[in-house]
């Protein structure tokens, strides 16, 4: 019985040393091999749905999904922002990826797989096909699709090439400068977000909604984020919904979850995301 015990710790520890070693990992940034842009767009571009209305016209959008994969929330955002005459895309990264099989997108959840800075390369593909003659592109990115949106800014204005990319699609610079602003809904702004860095004075306008009953990730650390990205020449407008939790605005869940829709705290997000677009002009 001792041995079988000393077995089991052994593997425990096991375990948590390549967790730890895999944590690590994804902070560095370390990946597989690069794709050229080509390549990896023609990986994810078949898992991308576009929402778009006749009115589309004033421009473009890209939105990014949660840890847990595209869900209604996106759908939800897409229909809202192709009303205002936008062509929506809505960038799934777990399917290209097999991440939404058997709740595989729980590893993503837990920064075991695909860190933000490695799906920015998905969203550095899609904002390359995103960008309209009729105007600029609006990123809206939701908890790890807000951390992702993050890292492809700050490796965007370093002029850093996304692990998991042999090169930039564009230019970042003309990227950067397609983009109309960025809304970040409830963001990861932990220890694995690298976003704390370089000079931020060429990004665009940034409205940062965090929830203040958030169970997932820690608001007042997006809170200090904001703060020190300001320091950076950041343009940040931050809000914070009083009662609301993570993922307020998403109906679909998974079992046992303990987080609830609620349509009045996304409504009020959708007013504040408005007034922030509507102030652009």
């Amino acid at each position: 019985m001792k041995r079988v015990g000393l077995v089991a710790a052994a593997l425990m520890v096991l375990m948590l040393t390549l967790t730890g070693a895999n944590t690590l990992r994804q902070w560095a940034g370390l990946t597989g091999a690069p794709d050229t842009p080509t390549a990896h767009r023609a990986r994810v571009e078949p898992f991308w749905r576009v929402v778009a209305k006749d009115s589309a016209g004033t421009g473009g959008a890209v939105l990014l999904s949660g840890c847990d994969g595209v869900h209604d929330n996106m759908d939800f955002w897409a229909d809202h922002l192709a009303e205002q005459g936008r062509r929506a895309l809505i960038v799934d990264s777990h399917g290209p990826r097999g991440l939404d099989q058997y709740e595989a997108w729980r590893l993503v959840c837990i920064g075991q797989v695909l860190s933000g800075a490695e799906r920015a390369g998905d969203l550095a593909v899609a904002l390359s096909d995103a960008a309209s003659p009729a105007g600029g592109t609006v990123v809206l990115g939701a908890s790890h699709g807000g951390w992702t949106t993050m890292e492809f800014l700050r490796l965007a204005v370093a002029g850093q090439i996304p692990p998991g990319l042999q090169r930039w699609p564009k230019d970042p610079a003309r990227l950067l400068n397609d983009l109309d602003a960025v809304v970040l809904l409830y963001p990861y702004c932990g220890l694995l977000n690298g976003a704390d860095a370089g000079d931020w004075s060429a990004t665009p306008p940034i409205l940062m909604i965090l929830a203040a009953e958030d169970r997932i990730v820690s608001t007042p650390a997006c809170q200090e984020m904001a703060a020190r990205l300001r320091a950076r020449g950041a343009q940040i407008e931050l809000v914070v919904l009083p009662e609301a939790d993570h993922a307020f605005d998403q109906r679909e869940r998974a079992a046992m979850s303990p987080l609830s829709f609620n349509v009045a705290q996304r409504d009020h997000a959708a007013l504040k995301v408005d007034a922030f677009l509507a102030g652009l002009n």
